[in-house]
């Protein structure tokens, strides 16, 4: 018999064949489209993107640096450094607050330094008697830096030694408190 099916079975190749390709063709667009790093379908790729900087590096007049470098100003950042010990603003009320107990700490303050018994203890204790408490201090008995909360908020700071004297009103220092901690 020569052979003439009739199930159709021909038939029913030519459309495995069409999707088969039609899946192929789809896949290798798809793969293009994942490779390629910008512009239209089928154009040249085009140059990779800058590459994030990795590094901080100083920014030097006449230098080009490198792509993985962040430029930054280091004298701007050091200066940014010493930020803590700036003080912020203080209210005139706060202010007016405080010029009472800073006038009884210079009053007690300027007797201790002319009689020649400066010491830390010494210094807390015109505070004390100023009605100050929790105060902070810096010293030994050659002079002696302090710091004290006001009582409607800010500071009343200064230095002690036998030869200078300076009590001062302000805010408190970026970094906290009213005085830098020792060693800053």
């Amino acid at each position: 018999m020569t052979g003439i099916r009739g199930d159709g079975s021909r038939g029913a190749r030519l459309p495995l064949v069409l999707a088969t390709l039609t899946l192929l063709a789809t896949t290798t667009v798809l793969a293009g489209c994942a490779t390629a790093t910008s512009g239209p379908l089928g154009a040249a790729p085009t140059e990779s993107p800058t590459p994030t900087p990795t590094a901080a590096c100083p920014q030097v007049e006449g230098v080009e640096l490198p792509p993985e470098c962040a430029p930054y100003d280091p004298d701007n950042a050091m200066a940014q450094n010493e930020r803590y010990r700036d003080r912020v603003d203080l209210a005139d009320e706060s202010r007016e607050a405080a010029e009472k107990p800073a006038q009884s700490v210079r009053a007690g303050l300027e007797r201790l330094r002319t009689s020649g018994g400066l010491s830390v203890a010494a210094v807390e204790e015109v505070f004390a008697d100023a009605g100050l408490t929790d105060i902070q201090t810096i010293g030994d008995e050659r002079a002696v830096a302090f710091g004290v909360a006001a009582p409607e908020g800010g500071c009343i700071f200064g230095e002690v030694s036998a030869d200078v004297l300076t009590v001062e009103i302000g805010g408190v220092i970026m970094d906290g408190g009213c005085l830098p901690a020792e060693g800053h």
